[in-house]
């Protein structure tokens, strides 16, 4: 609708009103704090907590739990927050090359608030393998954003959860119990920790100290038959002895544990969205040995890189030393996404692109393994 301007009987007037405007004006100013203004705010704290982004850690302190595994527990430079079951990236430079891991954190959240995070490491793979063997205390690392959605949801999750843990994967219900038993997060939980011997049980002591009405514990061993254990492996029929009702069940574990957990779940007849699975890092292929060529774009600069078959894209980019993005290396987060020019590939498992990546030549080199020479332009870390 037009505006219909109102033409006043008296037009000075309108001039005698704009006349005392500023006087009016620098008397509201005088009024104010001659206080300074604030250098940050409460908002812009928050969310530098919530998204800390990329920071140093330095490692103070190194717990063996089992012969095979260790708690690396880390100082930040500051404070974050993360859900239980989420994972962070943790990086350093090994000979030269800048490489990272993604480790679920097995520390209660409200302990990243103090800036320390604790991670649990299992002596598997390259990097893993190496902080088993050469991190000490004092040594600095650096330390990514907490990522993952391998956590409680209470609009999507029953109330009452049951977590099926594989050797390490005890590490995000570990995080997950504490959590629950210092009031951060509120619901039930009944873990079902899967390890070959008693002796392979990490946390045993500390699971069993968090045992309260909505914490239950059950171990079962595989490979031994001892009181107080259940035997063999986790399945329907000890889902249905120790839960009922409506529950999530949550698993992470290596993949033989999730073919027979699929299996087993089936018969339950639970619904998909009831189920889920923290997913694993891509590993390596069993194909013949066979060496092709990347051609790497990184901002001006251009790479020539050899690859193995056997290995993704993305180990060959941090064995020829070059820094890029890299974040869950299962293809899920999307963080290391990069244009492919030409060549060809295989994903390991299934592909988790967007429709538009897929489209458009995207794909995710954490988890796709080189058939053949590949031009690609890759994002700077």
């Amino acid at each position: 609708m037009a505006f219909t301007f109102k033409k006043q009987i008296f037009g000075f007037l309108d001039l005698l009103r704009f006349k005392k405007m500023v006087p009016r004006r620098r008397a509201k100013l005088a009024e104010g704090s001659p206080a300074p203004l604030p250098s940050t705010y409460r908002v812009n704290e928050t969310a530098g907590v919530l998204h800390p982004g990329f920071q140093s850690a330095k490692l103070i302190a190194v717990v063996q739990n089992t012969a095979d595994t260790k708690t690396y527990t880390f100082e930040t430079e500051r404070p974050f927050y993360f859900r239980a079951g989420q994972y962070v990236t943790l990086g350093c430079k090994v000979e030269g090359s800048a490489v990272s891991r993604p480790y679920a954190i097995s520390s209660a959240p409200k302990a990243a608030l103090s800036k320390r995070v604790s991670l649990t490491v299992k002596k598997c793979g390259f990097f893993s393998g190496y902080l088993f063997d050469n991190a000490k205390e004092g040594d600095l690392f650096t330390l990514g954003d907490p990522s993952g959605d391998f956590c409680y949801e209470p609009v999507k999750d029953a109330r009452h959860v049951a977590a099926l843990a594989g050797g390490s994967g005890i590490t995000p219900f570990y995080s997950m119990a504490q959590a629950v038993a210092d009031g951060t997060e509120d619901h039930a939980l009944t873990i079902f920790y899967g390890a070959r011997t008693e002796r392979d049980l990490i946390f045993r002591k500390e699971l069993d100290a968090l045992v309260s009405d909505k914490i239950k514990v059950v171990y079962v061993l595989s490979d031994e038959q001892k009181e107080g254990f259940e035997h063999g492996f986790i399945g329907a029929d000890l889902l249905q002895k120790y839960v009922s009702g409506e529950y999530t069940v949550m698993m992470c574990g290596p993949a033989a544990m999730y073919a027979f957990a699929d299996k087993e779940l089936a018969k339950l007849g639970l619904p998909l969205r009831r189920v889920k699975k923290e997913a694993n890092c891509t590993g390596v292929r069993d194909v013949a040995a066979a060496t092709h060529t990347l051609t790497v774009h990184i901002g001006f600069d251009t790479y020539t890189v050899p690859a193995d078959a056997r290995e993704t894209v993305l180990t060959a980019l941090e064995r020829a030393g070059l820094n890029v993005p890299a974040k869950c290396r299962a293809g899920g987060c999307g963080f290391c996404h990069s244009k492919l020019v030409s060549g060809r590939f295989t994903i390991a498992g299934a592909d988790k692109r967007r429709l538009a990546d897929a489209k458009f030549g995207y794909f995710h080199p954490c988890c796709s393994y080189p058939d053949s020479d590949l031009e690609l332009i890759v994002p700077k870390a």
